[in-house]
């Protein structure tokens, strides 16, 4: 297996997500899984690092994602109060509602997106792979 059969396996399912998410829910992949790993935390919130970190988006990138969550009423920013430098990405109401209708489409896309990759050989032994530690 090569970093190319990675690659490529994970921009065909990333594919599929975005367009299912887009398509069925108004949503980008990258405000879903921002939303989803706000919903996990602790108190519904993350500093704005940790959420890009965690979502694989650089400082600036997760800013914008936070404002257009917030312009949406997903997310609001909100300052730390031990430190008044440090901004914390809060999900809402209306965000942990996003999430509890999305997740069902994002689940059944990301198992037929393996489903059909698991027949090409080349992304079989990935796929099974990838399953396994899910």
């Amino acid at each position: 297996m090569t970093w190319d059969t990675v690659s490529r396996l994970y921009s065909q399912v990333e594919g599929e997500l975005t367009a299912a998410l887009q398509r069925g829910h108004g949503v980008g992949i990258s405000e879903y899984r921002a939303l989803e790993q706000l919903t996990r935390a602790d108190d519904g919130e993350l500093r704005m690092a940790a959420l890009g970190q965690a979502i694989g988006l650089n400082q600036s990138s997760v800013t914008r994602l936070v404002g257009r969550l917030e312009a949406a009423g997903l997310a609001y920013r909100d300052l730390c109060p031990a430190d008044g430098r440090g901004v914390y990405a809060v999900v809402t109401k209306q965000g942990r509602a996003k999430v509890a209708e999305t997740k069902p489409t994002y689940r059944t896309t990301l198992k037929n997106a393996l489903d059909r990759a698991k027949k090409d050989p080349s992304f079989a032994p990935l796929v099974t792979a990838v399953r396994a530690s899910v």
